[in-house]
């Protein structure tokens, strides 16, 4: 079965299995915050469905969906880039501030958002390979 797969094939499937165990643990943090600002629904809609297009995409390369994934990756970077200002911002708003290295281990993850953009950026990278 994997004879033949070109390396963007497979890094496309990694993307999607991988944006998708991300959004899993988006998903379980930001209900744990009761979805306190509206921005908490982007990564929890948009990582599954750049997950699941990325894995359709391997098995079935229509122009269509490659065009549709394309952009989604893109605002995939956008969202993993706003997700960690709204994270570091969110630090800073914990009692002590950034002084208090407390908040950097209970507060919102600093990782995680450039986690969804690294992998988009991973997908487009695939995408944009010849």
């Amino acid at each position: 079965m994997w004879d033949g797969w070109p390396i963007t094939r497979v890094i496309l499937l990694f993307t999607g299995i991988a944006l998708l165990m991300i959004s899993l643990q988006v998903t379980l943090f930001h209900y744990r915050q009761n979805f306190r600002h509206w921005a908490m629904y982007g990564p929890v809609v948009g990582g599954p469905v750049l997950g699941l297009l990325s894995i359709l995409l391997v098995f079935y390369n229509a122009p269509a969906l490659r065009s549709v994934l394309l952009v989604l990756l893109y605002a995939g970077v956008v969202l993993g880039i706003t997700g960690s200002a709204l994270h570091i911002n969110g630090i800073g708003q914990r009692v002590g501030g950034y002084e208090q290295s407390q908040n950097y281990l209970i507060g919102p993850p600093l990782t995680l958002p450039m986690m969804v953009a690294a992998m988009s950026i991973l997908g487009l990278i695939a995408l944009y390979w010849r």
